[in-house]
């Protein structure tokens, strides 16, 4: 006999829904050879010719260790290449390879495919209520986040 199952709290199904559509971007993604993991970077640098880590970072909302393994793995399958900077020849400028660029307008439809099968049934208004209230959430998340960073570094001395 099925137990019921317990209503996820809303942050919770929002944990659910991210995993989710990780793996289904995953899936569409992967014979392009990208991840979705990557699309931080891929938006990023699509918008931009190049950037410096450390304004990846900023844009892509990742943190220093991780966003510097995903550029080692995105670099070495052909996707971003490194030049010096030309005012700082310590800082390397990021920008995507040209196979990356040619992969964009696919990888574009793909994400497309799962944005739009995830709000299926949902009106226009809807869909502005929720993108309302996410960026809220978002809002909320990263002003503890911030605030929880303080309250570490202030502890740690």
């Amino acid at each position: 006999m099925n137990q019921p199952q317990t209503p996820l709290s809303p942050v919770a199904s929002i944990n659910v829904a991210s995993r989710v559509l990780t793996r289904l971007n995953d899936r569409r993604l992967r014979p392009l050879g990208l991840t979705f993991g990557q699309v931080p970077v891929l938006a990023a640098l699509s918008q931009i010719d190049a950037l410096p880590q450390k304004e990846l970072v900023k844009l892509a909302r990742i943190e220093q260790p991780s966003m510097a393994q995903l550029l080692a793995r995105m670099e070495r399958d052909g996707l971003v290449r490194r030049t010096p900077s030309p005012k700082d020849h310590r800082v390397s400028m990021i920008s995507l390879t040209e196979a990356c660029l040619a992969a964009l307008p696919q990888a574009l439809s793909a994400l497309q495919e799962t944005n739009s099968g995830a709000l299926k049934g949902f009106s226009a208004q809807e869909v502005d209520l929720l993108q309302d209230m996410l960026d809220r959430v978002l809002t909320n998340l990263e002003t503890d986040l911030t605030r929880s960073a303080a309250e570490n570094d202030g502890n740690s001395r």
